[in-house]
Order: C-alpha cells, then sequence, then structure tokens
C-alpha cells in the first residue's frame, strides 16, 4: 500500500468526486489540486472554472489564487467574475468546492464568525463570503473537503454564510433556492459524508482505512445518520500519488503543508 499524508488522501478523493465532461467552480487550495489532478487523470474534459473569470483552461502548474496567470493557460474564454456568476444562476456549473471554519448537520457553512450573540464584536472574524454564497446558492452540486473536528463539525454554525440545507427538507425552496441544488459529499480525513434524501441531514457514507463509525462520531458534535451499507474509501492509488506529487504539486505548496 502506497505511503500518503492526509493532504494527499483529501485531494485524491476530491478529485475523484469530478466526472468527465462536467463544469466546476474551483477555489484556491485543494480544490485547486484535484481539479488539476482530475484533468491530468480521469477528467480530460472538465471545465474548470475560477472566480477571476477564465473557463477551461490546461492548467501547466499549480495556481497559488483564483487570479494567477495559469487559470487562463490556453482556456476556453479569459471572461469576467460577472460573467461566471451569471453561468452559475442560468445553472450551468454542476459543482463547486467550498469550505469554512464551521458546518452543520444540514450542510451550512460559516466563513464569517464565531461568537455570534453581537455580529458587531464576535470572538472571532473571518474573511466571509466571497463568492461563497452564490455558489452554494446556484450550483448544482456543493462539495466541502476539510479536515473533521468537533469544533469544526458543530451542531449549529454561528452564521450562516454559505446556505446548506437550511433547517431541513424543503427548506432551501422555501428560501428561494433553485430547487435540487445544495450540498452533496463532504470529503474528510476521516470519511466522505452525503446526505440522507429524506431529512438532508450529514450522514456517513464511506469510511477511510482503519476508520470506525465510533471515531468519526467523537470528531462531530451533532449524530450522523449512516449509509445503509457503509462503504471502504479506496485509498489513493500509485498512480495518483505519483501524478499528484510530481505533475500537480512538486513543490507541496498543497499536500506539503
Amino acid at each position: 500500500m502506497a505511503d500518503y499524508n492526509p493532504l494527499e488522501l483529501l485531494v485524491c478523493i476530491g478529485s475523484r468526486v469530478i466526472e468527465d465532461n462536467s463544469t466546476v467552480f474551483v477555489g484556491t487550495g485543494v480544490p485547486m489540486a484535484a481539479t488539476m489532478l482530475a484533468q491530468k487523470l480521469h477528467c480530460p474534459n472538465v471545465i474548470a472554472i475560477f472566480e477571476a473569470g477564465s473557463m477551461a483552461p490546461q492548467m501547466p502548474g499549480l495556481p497559488i489564487s483564483v487570479g494567477d496567470s495559469r487559470t487562463s493557460y490556453k482556456a476556453l474564454i479569459a471572461s469576467t467574475m460577472n460573467d461566471v456568476f451569471e453561468m452559475c444562476q442560468r445553472g450551468m456549473v454542476d459543482y463547486t468546492f467550498l469550505g469554512g471554519a464551521q458546518i452543520d448537520m444540514f450542510g451550512n457553512l460559516n466563513s464569517t464568525l464565531i461568537g455570534g450573540e453581537d455580529y458587531q464584536a464576535p470572538k472571532v472574524r473571518f474573511p466571509g463570503s466571497g463568492g461563497a454564497n452564490d455558489l452554494a446558492s446556484l450550483c448544482w452540486r456543493t462539495v466541502v473537503i476539510t479536515p473533521m473536528d468537533n469544533r469544526r463539525f458543530v451542531e449549529k454554525v454561528d452564521f450562516i454564510t454559505s446556505p446548506g440545507y437550511l433547517s431541513g427538507i424543503g427548506a432551501r425552496e422555501k428560501a428561494g433556492l433553485p430547487k435540487d441544488t445544495g450540498p452533496f459529499k463532504v470529503v474528510t480525513n476521516l470519511c466522505i459524508l452525503g446526505y440522507d434524501d429524506d431529512t438532508c441531514r450529514m450522514r456517513i457514507e464511506s469510511l477511510h482505512p482503519g476508520v470506525t463509525v465510533e471515531e468519526v462520531q467523537e470528531n462531530c458534535a451533532f449524530e450522523l445518520l449512516k449509509a445503509k451499507k457503509l462503504e471502504t474509501t479506496e485509498p489513493p492509488t500509485a498512480e495518483e500519488l505519483r501524478i499528484l506529487r510530481e505533475d500537480v504539486d512538486p513543490d507541496g505548496y498543497i499536500i506539503g503543508r
């Protein structure tokens, strides 16, 4: 079995979520590495979209931001922020990768503040939404890639920056968000989580090698549902790791942290 670190695991599993010929709105960090790995390995026709306006580049190296010139290399379109967000509004984006300081059982994300009794004077202030609210509201499937611990996976987020299923079944539609959009998967260092069709609550779908249900639950502040059939996550293959280390991130900008 190949040796790999937790970030390499997250990138490899995240890349597997992406389908060929799909459109993916890509953020900085692990999502860029995951998308680039997918493009080089099993999704040559993936259409990567970046907030600064480029679409469908052939990235020659790992970008360090959404405005990096490498996000425009051999791109089909070099456009504007307005155009790429309009694509989301028109229902043309299949996947988006998001993250945050907190996530709850319905996939609501907080990247605004901790200690929400007084919005003007929180304990901790984060950067806020950027384009995350638009993406979580309008893209068909939201994928979160994050380490798992019970300070991040909380019963109730201190602030809803990016909407998941809000309060449960039917709540997104009631709030005016497009039908059938919303949370899809949460890729963590311990497991892959999805959402129950009947309740929209988070559930365990696949355990990483050597991880138990009890270990996952210990790192989550709310009760997780379990899929009827729990899968075991396939670890990164030697080929995935080779491409990730040699072609995607040879300088260890992401996987070396």
